[in-house]
């Protein structure tokens, strides 16, 4: 038999052999994991009637829904240059490179040898008593090897890279729902702080004339020093809550110029216009378990994890048996000048088997790896669990801030009627100037209240798009 037909028959048995099934477990969701449970796939507990939520699905670009072209600016911005969002791409683009390591152990290897050098050779060394004269002496080999993956040793390689490359991948998408909201959460920080500084100098300025009008009163006589000394303890009151708001407003746009990539002093300006908080005008959509379960990338993180575990007791089995491979080499070796001739050329076939008798510490890789998925299970259990917590503990926390902001809505409301009805009262003269004055503050004060209570809300909001994973 030739050559060629010895080495095409001994790679199509290596193929064939390669075929066999791999050891260890092939991966699949354990049904009765967390995510499988009926409760964990329906509607949330927490998303009851008169909650402001839909049942309709995410959008991934949840951001939009504040229909705020300056938010979306920012929030684009800072996908396409955060540090950490980049950091992650290079984590991805290195699983990617260990991917195409394990996927290159299945190929055949080729080696190449060349050599030439001008030598005396040791005549000693063919026992011989005299000297060897100097030649011209040369090399040329070459081999092609290939490992038989009869235990599936390279296979399961393979399946643990591509979980740990998917895991990455999906890290990726944590870094930027964190980002999503992040930045969101900075700039509505931003539009609070200027309307509270907005209400704080309205503030200032009635509480500025109330103090003027009592001083004034006390010099008629119709006013005593108790009624100055408290407006200007209101006034001061109110003077210390305005640098605080413009110190939180200063915090978050360096915030934003951070988690856009910038320097402190490159802040977005455009985010200074924003005077008031955005509001979503429609129920939030939420969806339900099933789909929080496939959109969050943290579970993916802990479900290709939990793949990977699986995979790498396979590799473990796999050691327990033997390496078996069959390789072909060929080539020429002597004086330079009969290189490629019939006595200087040489070759060789075979087979190659490596196996190191499993002993215990073999077999305790095997129990370690096994303990290592049903740790990977129960990782992905809790990771599953605590999506469902966040996320309901984020629905209930905004339905109930939802109707704070309701009560004290109205109360802000009623608030402003009482100031029309005191104006109008002055106008006709049947009101004091100080009554005025006073339903003025109170109205100020009411809406101070109502501010907090909508930032609240749109903080709630925030943290629910989290929880629900929105934003990859």
């Amino acid at each position: 038999m030739t050559r060629a037909p010895l080495f095409g028959l001994a790679a199509a048995a290596a193929f064939a052999l390669s075929g066999c099934a791999a050891v260890g477990p092939n991966y699949h969701l354990p049904r009765n994991a967390a995510a499988n449970a009926p409760a964990a796939q329906g509607a949330f507990q927490e998303a009851g009637p008169k909650t402001g939520v839909s049942a309709d699905p995410l959008p991934p670009r949840w951001w939009h829904l504040y229909d705020d072209p300056v938010l979306d600016a920012l929030e684009e911005q800072a996908l396409a240059a955060n540090t950490d969002l980049r950091i992650a791409a290079a984590n991805l683009a290195r699983a990617r490179a260990v991917t195409s390591v394990a996927e290159g152990a299945k190929e055949p290897e080729f080696k190449v040898d060349a050599m030439a050098e001008r030598a005396r050779l040791s005549g000693e060394s063919y026992l011989l008593s005299e000297s060897l004269p100097v030649m011209n002496l040369g090399e040329g080999m070459g081999g092609v090897s290939y490992q038989i993956d009869l235990f599936g040793q390279i296979r399961r390689s393979v399946e643990a890279a591509r979980a740990d490359e998917s895991a990455s991948e999906a890290t990726v998408g944590v870094v930027k729902v964190t980002l999503a909201a992040e930045v969101a959460r900075a700039y509505l920080t931003q539009c609070a702080a200027a309307e509270a500084i907005d209400i704080g100098e309205k503030a200032i300025a009635v509480d500025t004339r109330s103090l003027d009008i009592a001083r004034r009163l006390k010099e008629a006589g119709r006013a005593g020093e108790s009624d100055v000394t408290r407006a200007e303890a209101r006034l001061a009151q109110v003077e210390s809550l305005v640098p605080a708001q413009r110190a939180r407003s200063r915090a978050a746009l360096y915030r934003l110029a951070y988690l856009m990539g910038k320097a402190p002093a490159d802040y977005p300006r455009e985010a200074q216009r924003c005077t008031a908080i955005p509001a979503i005008a429609r129920p939030l959509p939420i969806g339900d378990g099933a789909a929080l379960i496939a959109r969050r990338p943290d579970v993916h993180v802990a479900e290709r994890q939990l793949a990977g575990a699986t995979a790498r007791i396979g590799i473990a089995t796999a050691a327990l048996y033997p390496q078996i491979g069959i390789g072909l080499s060929g080539g020429s070796f002597g004086l330079l000048k009969d290189l490629g001739t019939a006595p200087a050329n040489t070759w060789s076939i075979g087979g190659l088997l490596h196996w190191t008798i499993p002993g215990g510490g073999e077999r305790a890789r095997v129990r370690a790896a096994n303990a290592e998925a049903d740790a990977a299970l129960a990782r992905f259990d809790a990771t599953v669990l605590g999506a469902l917590r966040e996320t309901e503990t984020a629905l209930a926390t905004y339905a109930e801030d939802h109707n704070r902001a309701a009560s004290l809505g109205e109360a802000r409301a009623a608030a402003e009627r009482e100031a029309d009805e005191v104006r109008a009262m002055r106008k006709a003269g049947r009101s004091p100037l100080l009554a005025s004055i006073g339903a003025a503050q109170a109205t100020l004060s009411a809406r101070a209240a109502e501010t907090g209570a909508r930032e609240a809300i749109a903080m709630d909001q925030v943290n629910l798009f989290l929880a629900l994973g929105g934003g990859w």
